[in-house]
């Protein structure tokens, strides 16, 4: 069994005295992972950077072995080093795929918009808010996405305040009434809209984190949310306040 496809390194980990086992999400095979053999060599250690992306050939006697890749480097994804907040969000990135997709699982959609995410991590200011952005994909993805274009209760579309916890659909703020407090914010940021304003985006952060919490982890037994999210919403918050 072999396969050659691109992917965008998640995790690495060391596999006897010389190899490493990546995780790689790839666009035609999903999140796989493979030995990479030499892999603390000085050649290739340097290469082997979660976020990296690599072009990988995958080889296998049969389909269930782990298998082994060749790899070749792409783009090193390196400017996040020089940026705390970047270098943040790059491991939320790598660590929430990690923990949520099924492995060799094909997510062709979300392989996608997880490229053009990493891509403007450390290049472009507004990434928080195409983050923000990138988690609704990723429950969408996994079958658990809200319903934000209409208000749940009246069906219109205008003044949109609020997300349900229970369903995951749009209130306004008039069909919410004394119920308010009991429902998460719906920041102009989770409809496309807004000015990118960092508590805004940290509003938007706390719903999806509701649903990521309570729905996704919750059907995968419960795991809690790998601490690589929590740790960008802190620096996230730190520069909010200018700290």
């Amino acid at each position: 069994m072999d396969w050659r496809d691109q992917g965008a390194l998640l995790s690495v980990r060391k596999h006897g005295e010389t190899s490493v086992i990546i995780d790689v999400f790839t666009e035609a095979h999903g999140r796989h992972a493979g030995v990479v053999r030499g892999g603390t060599s000085r050649k290739i250690a340097p290469i082997l950077q979660p976020g990296a992306q690599l072009d990988v050939a995958w080889r296998a006697r049969l389909e269930e072995h782990i298998g082994s890749y060749t790899v070749e480097p792409l783009r090193s994804r390196a400017t996040v080093l020089s940026d705390r907040t970047a270098l943040a969000g790059l491991n939320a990135i790598t660590s929430l795929l990690t923990f949520s997709l099924p492995e060799r699982e094909p997510h062709p959609r979300l392989y996608q918009r997880t490229q053009a995410m990493l891509d403007l991590l450390g290049v472009n200011e507004a990434w928080p808010t195409a983050y923000l952005k990138w988690e609704l994909a990723l429950l969408d993805d996994l079958g658990f996405g809200l319903d934000l274009s209409v208000c749940a209760v009246t069906g219109s579309m205008d003044d949109l305040a609020y997300v349900s916890p229970k369903t995951g659909r749009a209130v306004s703020a008039d069909a919410a009434g004394a119920w308010a407090d009991r429902l998460l914010p719906l920041p102009p940021e989770l409809l496309g809209v807004g000015t990118g304003a960092p508590m805004q985006v940290l509003a938007g952060l706390q719903t999806t984190g509701y649903f990521l919490t309570n729905w996704l982890a919750h059907s995968l037994g419960d795991k809690p949310l790998p601490e690589q999210r929590a740790r960008l919403i802190d620096r996230l918050k730190r520069d909010a306040r200018g700290e």
